[in-house]
């Protein structure tokens, strides 16, 4: 059987909703003791267990409140005067929902893609990274991250977008900004973003519309100019806009869900 850890990091990487609950403290007679784990999934199925029975029914029931909440939390069980168990202990249970990771697409490798990947990795974000430029990827630092170097489509259509998705587009040309864009925008996701002017911008809005590519809520939808708006100039501080705004849309969804 697969660890109970390895199981909680290889759910960071999956879209299914679930909680790790650990059995901090002990009083009496209990069916398990300090140290117990397993893992609550947001349909009540389990993985792994903390002794069977009515306590561990009540403590997946809680659990699956507390990952609708997305919040941690220490809560306490007495088997006798709450569950009814003759043995009459006590257990107090840590649980913390899994919360799985964001993935965050960057097109283009240039110097604002690289710079924003640099950092976006110190914030938990899983970067992958697409520029289909020979030798873009020579630079040790990208081996930190998953690169693809496909055409911009082809790996559109090969890679997996989910709720969890955050989309930045920094290709180095303006007309394979607005094609990646239209292939993405209909994507599931929970942000995309393009760089550009606000006269690129406008331009592309109405390219979109006249040639029926995406409509008006689809488009209101998408940040662009990409970024928090502050006065940036170097590509590191066009990055540190964009993930000022990717961290903002984060943490938003995420109170949102408590």
């Amino acid at each position: 059987m697969q660890s109970i850890f390895s199981k909680a990091e290889e759910l960071k990487n999956s879209p299914q909703r679930a909680a790790l609950c650990i059995v901090v403290a002990t009083k009496g007679s209990t069916p398990r003791k300090e140290g117990s784990k397993m893992i609550v999934f947001a349909d009540g199925t389990i993985y792994g267990s903390i002794g069977g029975g009515s306590v561990e029914k009540k403590v997946t029931e809680k659990t699956v409140e507390l990952i609708a909440q997305g919040k941690p939390a220490k809560c306490s069980f007495n088997l006798e005067d709450d569950l009814g168990m003759h043995c009459g202990g006590f257990m107090e249970v840590y649980i913390e929902p899994i919360n799985p990771s964001q993935k965050l697409f960057i097109f283009g490798a240039g110097h604002i893609g690289k710079a924003l990947a640099r950092y976006a990795r110190e914030f938990d974000f899983s970067v992958t990274v697409f520029d289909p430029r020979e030798g873009i990827f020579a630079d040790p630092e990208f081996a930190a991250y998953t690169c693809i170097g496909k055409d911009y489509f082809e790996a559109i259509g090969e890679a997996v977008f989910d709720e969890n998705t955050y989309i930045v587009i920094v290709t180095p040309k303006h007309s394979y900004d607005e094609e990646v864009l239209v292939k993405v925008a209909r994507k599931p996701h929970a942000y995309v973003g393009m760089v550009g002017s606000t006269r690129k911008v406008e331009q592309a809005r109405k390219r979109f519309l006249e040639e029926d590519l995406l409509t008006t809520e689809e488009i209101d939808k998408i940040d662009m100019p990409v970024g928090i708006k502050f006065q940036a100039q170097t590509p590191q501080e066009i990055a540190i806009s964009i993930l000022a705004k990717l961290i903002d849309v984060r943490n938003s969804i995420l109170n949102n869900n408590s």
